[in-house]
């Protein structure tokens, strides 16, 4: 169903009410002493300022648009009716893309996109070449995060034989991470002849990404005296140091799924840094990340069910993208998108895709919405 103008403007008078509360929250004392809340009313405040600008905007598109119209019937004067013209084609052109603007915004939000992420990346079928594909999506995302400011850290790492990675995994900080970020998460699939090919013929290999939210503290509830610590000596880049002081921490933890009600044990290692309680503290906040991801399974489940594409449902398991190197293709399954710029794609050149990728959710978070 459509919105009209009048209810547009209705919806939106009923925020400021909402705008002018939090406004005031965010300033008490009490309020910013709980940090659960004050973080949670600081992001509200962030998101109804937003349309409340929009709807000042749309406000004064409207006002003009009614005066210039009013103008062109009472004036008589040549040039001020062509300026009232004017106004009035420049405001027709821009209302409908305001209306566009605020209806999206008025959409409820993903609660998870503003977080930052965990990026895992696994080789799958392929062998060696599988290994190497991973090592090259690990390239052109390290690649897209430099572009975008984001900060880029490798947490842990298995190599491949001949290169590449069998599995890593790195932290990214940033702004809208993981709403950026979200899109990535599935079977990537790759078409190549690889380099230990003798015979020139092309094969099929395949990586699996996921992209997961990053916890915070009072997300998720952890037992820390039941969290079994280890040390060991990192191996890799970083010469004779590295192998002589056990910087590397492994921890293990029982945790219970609430979803199903069976414990499992969560095995986390780090090897990022140097120093031991670095390294302590990134894999506990590893930890938060997988626990979270697990218990918010459900939640992702019900948007892939309600959703008919797959266009950031978190389903890992979903062929989402192939690269085609013999025709300088990548193709997005989920929008049958095709690009053919291969080389600067896998250098990092990703946002166009994920621009592509986020229309499509929005359309469909707004037919959710019926807006």
């Amino acid at each position: 169903m459509a919105v009209t103008t009048n209810t547009l403007l209705e919806k939106l008078d009923g925020l400021r009410s909402r705008f002018e509360e939090v406004s005031t929250l965010i300033t008490d004392p009490s309020v910013i002493a709980d940090q659960t809340r004050y973080v949670r009313l600081t992001k509200e405040y962030k998101e109804l300022e937003d349309l409340m600008q929009a709807r000042k905007r749309y406000a004064e598109l409207l006002s003009n648009l009614q005066e210039s119209k009013n103008l062109l019937l009472t004036e008589t004067d040549a040039e001020l009716k062509e300026l009232a013209r004017e106004e009035v084609a420049a405001c027709e052109a821009e209302i409908p893309t305001c209306e566009e603007q605020i209806k999206l915004m008025l959409v409820p939000k993903d609660p998870e996109d503003g977080k930052n992420a965990i990026l895992e990346i696994r080789a799958g079928t392929g062998g060696d070449e599988a290994a190497l594909f991973a090592g090259d999506l690990f390239r052109m995302y390290a690649k897209f995060c430099e572009s975008k400011g984001w900060k880029f850290e490798v947490s842990s790492a298995n190599e491949g034989a001949v290169g590449g990675f069998k599995e890593v995994v790195a932290s990214v900080t940033g702004a809208d991470v993981y709403g950026t970020l979200k899109y990535e998460s599935g079977v990537h699939r790759v078409q190549r002849v690889p380099a230990t090919e003798t015979q020139g013929r092309v094969h099929t290999s395949a990586a699996t990404v996921a992209v997961l939210p990053e916890a915070e503290a009072f997300d998720v509830e952890i037992h820390e005296g039941e969290i079994r610590w280890e040390t060991f000596r990192s191996s890799g880049a970083g010469g004779q140091n590295v192998n002589k002081v056990e910087s590397g921490v492994r921890l293990r933890y029982d945790w219970k799924n609430p979803n199903t009600g069976e414990t499992e044990e969560i095995l986390i290692e780090c090897t990022e840094t140097r120093d031991q309680p670095k390294n302590k503290e990134r894999a506990l906040a590893r930890l938060r990340t997988f626990i979270y991801d697990k218990e918010h399974q459900k939640y992702v489940d019900d948007i892939a069910n309600r959703r008919k594409t797959l266009v950031s449902t978190g389903d890992r398991s979903a062929k989402i993208r192939t690269y085609n190197y013999p025709q300088g293709r990548i193709t997005d399954h989920r929008i049958n998108y095709t690009i053919y710029n291969l080389p600067a794609f896998v250098d990092g050149d990703i946002q166009d895709c994920i621009d592509q990728l986020m229309v499509a959710e929005n359309a469909e978070r707004m037919k959710e919405a019926e807006l």
